[in-house]
């Protein structure tokens, strides 16, 4: 362990074998830091805060402050961050609220890029990448794998689905499913399956392509989504991926966000 001369540490913090704690970082009493993991300089981590093994944190990241909720009332919520995790600079991770899971998480091997914020009460992944300034509002859940570009705004209680990709300076008010990509400033809309993505992660042509097939019907068969998820179900049901997926659109309650050649369509229409 490595505590530079300028740092400040609580002597009640829980530090690991290898731990670096580097120049003007502060570490709070109810911190606990595992083994291996750095905090390069101008770290500060407070509150409950439990962070995993051989992190990195890099200068002016933020992990632990109080939640931005004005019903806030110093209750001991927690921040939990997983192993192997990289936050780059100015990166903030606010600690949960009484009122919310009581917990703000973020699971393994993830990629916070600079200046990204993650609010009270979000539950994040494993393998997610996030990119500069992405923000998230309180209550978000983020899954397993999923790519949020830089700048983008997220409503709070939105869902983002494992695989799935969000575009640069979107914004997102409404759930995008596993699988899929959204875009767009105003009102992120879909733009079918994530197929590169998927790709990369190992998925074969055949799930590419059942998956692609599901997509035309989900949101370009001309159904209510309610019917669309019944008639896939049963099209569809030897297919664990899609069945996912519809798993994903059932649990809704903001809503999905529209397919954008639906729109295309509405406006033909007109």
């Amino acid at each position: 362990m490595h505590i530079h001369p300028t740092a400040v540490v609580h002597p009640k913090a829980e530090l690991g074998p290898d731990v670096e704690i580097g120049p003007y970082s502060v570490v709070g009493e109810h911190v606990r830091i595992g083994r291996g993991t750095r905090l390069v300089s101008h770290v500060c981590v407070d509150g409950w805060t439990e962070i995993g093994e051989r992190c990195q944190i890099y200068p002016y990241a933020s992990i632990g402050a109080p939640p931005q909720h004005l019903q806030y009332k110093g209750e001991p919520t927690r921040v939990v961050i997983g192993h192997d995790n990289i936050l780059r600079e100015y990166v903030t991770v606010n600690r949960g609220t009484a009122l919310g899971e009581g917990t703000t998480r973020i699971g393994h091997h993830t990629f916070l890029m600079a200046y990204v914020h993650v609010a009270h009460d979000c539950q994040i992944g494993d393998q997610v990448i996030m990119a500069n300034a992405a923000t998230l509002a309180g209550h978000i859940t983020i899954g397993n794998h999923a790519i949020i570009g830089g700048l983008v705004g997220i409503h709070q209680y939105v869902r983002v689905g494992a695989y799935a990709m969000i575009g640069g300076c979107s914004a997102l008010g409404q759930d995008v499913p596993t699988f899929l990509r959204a875009a767009g400033g105003y009102r992120a809309r879909l733009y079918g399956i994530n197929y590169i993505g998927l790709k990369r992660h190992g998925f074969s042509k055949e799930r590419l392509g059942v998956l692609k097939h599901a997509y035309e019907q989900l949101f370009r068969g001309g159904h209510r989504m309610a019917e669309a998820v019944k008639l896939a179900k049963d099209e569809f049901k030897e297919s664990a991926d899609v069945q996912e997926l519809l798993t994903f659109i059932e649990g809704t309650k903001r809503g999905i966000c529209r397919s954008a050649a639906l729109d295309l369509d509405l406006e033909h229409e007109e």
